[in-house]
């Protein structure tokens, strides 16, 4: 089992989502948030009275799948979001050791 997560441009996320949807994952959840990194687009960063730095919107969207569709489900992100300017974020995964689902009971990949 992976976790992915996925830091987008804000307006990228409907066609992010719609892609991720189209393949059968519909579970995702979806974070809003600011960051600053090496790689911020000029045109998009900002400061404000919270953050007094520059910094850039974000969406960070988490995606639970078997360890067969992470590579898949990173590539639709990374073509999804992608515009090909400077800031367009960043994906990465890391192993679930174990999942259980709350209502159910059910472990692993059946908790998802």
């Amino acid at each position: 089992m992976k976790e992915i997560k996925a830091i987008i441009r804000p307006e990228m996320f409907d066609t992010v989502y719609r892609k991720i949807k189209a393949t059968g994952h519909n579970g995702v959840t979806v974070y809003h948030g600011e960051g600053t990194g090496r790689h911020g687009d000029p045109e998009k960063m900002n400061a404000s009275l919270d953050f007094p730095i520059l910094h850039s919107k974000v969406i960070k969207m988490i995606i639970l799948v078997s360890d067969e569709d992470e590579e898949n489900l990173m590539n639709i992100i990374q073509q999804a979001a992608c515009t090909n300017h400077v800031g367009d974020g960043i994906i990465y995964s890391t192993t679930i050791g174990n999942a259980m689902s709350i209502r159910t009971g059910a472990k692993g990949e059946a908790a998802f």
